[in-house]
């Protein structure tokens, strides 16, 4: 069980299954929603997925049809998104756990699209898109 908050504390979350997919996205859209050169993703199934607090403190928007991100209203925080192609699992930011996670990231993904400030170093892999089989 992964448990989960919001910067001011408003939304509370819980994970009770794995999370997969865990990558570090540089694209423009990632950077710019989390305001740092990348955002930590993973995937998780939406029935592992339980909001324990502030569901009413969740503001949304949506970027491109069919996907919406959810958001604290109060301090600002991504907490998850969802993509209506996909209503089985849902992407949420790991920087909102507030406990340890066993699962590890798998690479860097749109690496072609990191901020030209950025001095990427590191021994995972580095895709320019999606890592292969997603």
């Amino acid at each position: 069980m992964y448990t989960g908050s919001c910067l001011c504390g408003a939304v509370n979350v819980e994970v009770s299954g794995s999370i997969t997919s865990i990558i570090h996205c540089h694209c423009s859209l990632c950077r710019k929603n989390s305001g740092t050169a990348f955002a930590t993703n993973g995937f998780v199934n939406t029935s592992d997925f339980t909001i324990t607090k502030g569901q009413e403190r969740l503001s949304e928007y949506s970027f491109k049809a069919g996907r919406t991100r959810y958001f604290c209203r109060c301090c600002g925080s991504p907490v998850y998104s969802s993509n209506s192609d996909d209503k089985s699992r849902i992407r949420i930011r790991l920087g909102i756990f507030d406990t340890d996670i066993t699962e590890q990231v798998l690479s860097h993904n749109f690496v072609t699209s990191k901020a030209n400030w950025e001095q990427l170093e590191t021994s995972l892999p580095c895709y320019e898109k999606h890592e292969p089989g997603r």
